[in-house]
């Protein structure tokens, strides 16, 4: 079983076995390009997860968080697993194309759904070509969106994935802000500096972060190859983060839950643990004018 990363050398051994594919490439600047790229280029009998119509729903749906990707709940999630084949014996293997900008989300989803065997491919689709891997170039036949399980045009064979306890913590905005004070609570911003700072604000109406956050830019984590840092070099720049702060206590989060998971996989990696998602994020935190905003 793979739980945090699988190389492309280990997922080529795995392709005969009962394991499903995931390609995530996404753009947020042009959310069809997702669906564009996988058209493109993608692994063989890999399937589409779309950050906006499978890994998200709208603020006006059954939700498990509220900013700019709200989190369905865990059943519309395990329906949408259901759906399209997905069942609760299988290895999930998840890329992107972008630096584990986005297939991360489907890795902490499907821990939340009690799921244990879901591995990164270290590199994405860049270091399974490198390798020598199998691609394939054609639309996905996955055309069911989080909200329309019962898609009748889904090529897929459903199965019944069965949720079981969550394996990962999700923190409520609620719980942020009770804890804002104190050493119970260390947030991570994974937000570019500049965004961190309030000198800029591209996507949100408010600019600045939640006061005491500290910030580590979710990019910091992989390494000139593509890769992830080593373990041991990667625990070193989180423990100078945190400067004495216990691991236990870091809460991640980003503009709107979904770049923050690469802070959150890189601690696991180096052995920290496996900490908390406040999957609402700065989206949601700044939603509402009388919450606090630092600068600076």
């Amino acid at each position: 079983m793979y739980t945090t990363l699988i190389s492309a050398s280990q997922l080529q051994k795995l392709l005969t076995s009962r394991c499903m594919i995931f390609d995530c490439s996404f753009d947020l600047a042009k959310p069809q390009a997702g669906a564009a790229m996988f058209a493109q280029s993608h692994i063989v009998h890999a399937v589409h997860a779309d950050l906006d119509r499978h890994l998200s729903t709208s603020l006006t749906a059954p939700r498990c968080s509220g900013g700019r990707h709200p989190l369905p709940t865990r059943e519309q999630f395990a329906a949408w697993l259901s759906a399209i084949g997905f069942e609760n014996d299988m290895q999930a293997v998840v890329y992107d194309r972008q630096g584990v900008n986005y297939c991360g989300r489907l890795w902490w989803m499907l821990k939340w759904a009690g799921h244990e065997a879901v591995a990164v491919l270290d590199g994405g689709l860049q270091a399974w070509q490198a390798a020598g891997g199998a691609v394939e170039s054609g639309v996905s036949n996955n055309v069911v969106n989080v909200n329309n399980v019962n898609n009748q045009n889904n090529l897929k064979k459903p199965s019944n994935f069965v949720l079981k306890p969550a394996r990962v913590a999700l923190r409520a905005i609620e719980d942020v802000a009770k804890n804002l004070a104190g050493t119970h609570q260390t947030i991570v911003d994974a937000r570019a500096p500049v965004r961190f700072r309030g000198e800029v604000e591209p996507l949100d109406p408010v600019a600045g972060h939640i006061p005491g956050a500290l910030n580590r830019l979710f990019t910091q984590n992989i390494a000139a190859n593509g890769c992830f840092k080593h373990p041991t070099e990667l625990r070193a720049e989180f423990e100078t983060l945190l400067a004495g702060r216990n691991p236990a206590t870091v809460v991640h989060q980003c503009g709107s839950g979904v770049t923050a998971i690469p802070n959150l996989l890189a601690m696991e990696i180096a052995g920290l643990g496996r900490t908390a998602l406040f999957a609402g994020s700065w989206s949601e935190w700044c939603s509402d004018p009388s919450r606090p905003v630092a600068q600076g």
